[in-house]
């Protein structure tokens, strides 16, 4: 297995901080980076793949920078962008032969290859027909073929289920738990769902920096005593919705359900309940406002 190091990472944009000094490392396993869109995640994962250059800090892959590896680093990766290009007039078939022949794959070892995936993902009895006719959960299934033709250690996907149906989008998630038990994935999203059932490990962005790492026990721990359940009228509603943090609201007649995330206990009938990972994950993007505000730093594990 392999190990990724990220040194002091850091990408600039002019005047625009993107990723600011980010250190972490990453082993076997699945690692989920949650953030809202315009977090980082992209030039994060862009940078981890080599396609851009950090502005500060190092890249390591076993010890060594991945710019000086070269062939070496990329016949270890393997990538799904949030948007992967294709030939809409291409068949599958032709496509993904394309694609192995781009990574320089033998052909034998390449056809045989292009079977087991498109098996793998339920693709094969629609090898021959063009991308053009394909639906969004099918296009992300043929980019995770694509992805994985050379049988990578390191798999990087940038919001692999964004536009999918949510029965596309449990078939993605089952499909990159099974390949996080031999390799290292790294997933990013901002739909939470998607790293709550599959991630060893997850990640939260905001505006360029890593505020939270951990397991989901260990967030869940910290943020134990800070949900709430409550019954309370509409204009009760409406004021506990602009001084709290709202997960969820539901109409019960004339009153309103709602599940606050807070350290304090918003009204006398509030009840304590379990987090859920939209709970953990809404309680650190506001602890990150808080702390940027004061001008902390939020802890990292």
């Amino acid at each position: 297995m392999h190990e990724l190091e990220l040194v002091k990472l850091q990408k600039n944009f002019q005047e625009k901080i993107a990723v600011e000094s980010i250190s972490m490392r990453f082993q076997h396993g699945v690692y989920g980076l949650l953030g809202e869109n315009g977090a980082g995640k992209t030039t994060l994962m862009r940078m981890i793949c080599g396609i851009l250059e950090p502005s500060g800090g190092e890249i390591l892959c076993d010890g060594m920078r991945i710019g000086k590896m070269g062939g070496e680093y990329r016949s270890l990766l393997g990538y799904l962008p949030q948007d992967f290009g294709y030939y809409e007039d291409f068949t599958a078939q032709r496509f993904l032969n394309y694609m192995a022949a781009l990574k320089a794959l033998p052909e034998d070892y390449a056809k045989k290859r292009i079977e087991e995936l498109l098996d793998m993902v339920d693709l094969s009895a629609v090898r021959k027909k063009k991308i053009k006719t394909f639906s969004g959960g099918m296009i992300r299934r043929l980019g995770i073929v694509q992805a994985l033709l050379n049988d990578p250690e390191i798999l990087v996907l940038d919001e692999p289920t964004s536009g999918l149906d949510p029965k596309e989008r449990v078939r993605f998630r089952n499909i990159i738990s099974s390949l996080g038990k031999n390799r290292l994935v790294i997933l990013s999203t901002h739909i939470v769902s998607d790293v709550e059932y599959i991630a060893d490990q997850i990640m939260i962005m905001k505006n360029g920096g890593m505020i939270r790492t951990g397991t989901e026990t260990q967030m869940a721990e910290e943020v134990k005593d800070c949900v709430w359940k409550c019954l309370v009228s509409g204009k009760e509603a409406m004021e506990l919705n602009e001084k709290y943090i709202v997960s969820n609201l539901r109409n019960h007649g004339e009153q309103v359900e709602l599940r606050i995330v807070s350290k304090e206990k918003p009204v006398e009938n509030a009840e304590k309940q379990s987090p859920t990972m939209e709970d953990i994950y809404l309680y650190f993007i506001q602890k990150g406002n808080e702390n940027k505000k004061s001008g902390t730093e939020v802890r990292r594990k």
